[in-house]
């Protein structure tokens, strides 16, 4: 089951990458930050699971830049309305 949650969580990430790459989605958007905030979050709680620190460290702060930049993007939307 954990190699499962493991594929989707990396899914998740190349399906905004790839969607990015593509020029279907901005690489700013919404559905990008969330698709990379929710597969790194993924993988480094399964990184932790398994003490495997440095893979935490890299999907831990994949999952930080990403909720950081939809934290600051939905900033920007309240205030120009």
């Amino acid at each position: 089951m954990e190699e499962l949650v493991q594929v989707i969580g990396a899914v998740l990430i190349l399906s905004a990458f790839l969607l990015s790459q593509l020029k279907v989605i901005d690489g700013e958007s919404p559905l990008y930050l969330v698709l990379n905030l929710a597969g790194s979050a993924v993988l480094a709680w399964i990184a932790l699971s398994s003490r495997d620190w440095g893979f935490v460290l890299l999907e831990g702060m994949w999952a930080v830049v990403s909720a950081v930049a939809l934290l600051k993007l939905s900033a920007r939307k309240r205030t120009t309305g």
